[in-house]
């Protein structure tokens, strides 16, 4: 598996309903910054960031009908280097296992995650955006082969 981030980075741009418009807020400081990588988003998510912003976004389905798995298949297919999921921590969700299955993948296949604006600045600001990355992936399946054997 290719581990490596290029410098033009693949970003999933996901929100739940009450964090879109703080989302599309963030989005809108570092237009500059995001216009130079490939977006990627979740149904309602991605057409709002694209009205919102002029900035083309790769569109998937509503969290909900199944976004936050395609995400997550596109994860595992190394087509997306990181998650922006900016979820409402106050209010559960009916996709609630989808989310953590989507968070799950995303530790797994070691990419960067923010879920609040602090982390998000933090990861933009650091100057790895603008930097080739060769992630650390662990090799599960040789652990639990170990696993099993014992």
């Amino acid at each position: 598996m290719d581990k490596l981030m290029k410098v033009q980075k693949k970003i999933a741009l996901v929100a739940h309903d009450n964090r879109k418009k703080d989302l599309i807020d963030w989005i809108k400081a570092n237009r500059e910054v995001l216009s130079k990588h490939f977006l990627h988003g979740t149904g309602t998510t991605g057409k709002l960031i694209s009205e919102e912003t002029g900035l083309p976004v790769k569109r998937y389905n509503s969290g909900p009908l199944g976004g936050d798995m395609q995400i997550g298949a596109r994860i595992i297919e190394n087509e997306i280097d990181f998650l922006i999921f900016f979820w409402d921590p106050m209010e559960a969700q009916p996709h609630d296992p989808d989310v953590k299955a989507l968070l799950r993948i995303a530790v797994l296949y070691d990419i960067p995650v923010a879920m609040n604006q602090a982390t998000a600045d933090f990861i933009f600001q650091s100057n790895l955006i603008e930097k080739e990355y060769d992630r650390y992936v662990i090799d599960y399946s040789e652990r639990l082969n170990r696993a099993i054997k014992l």
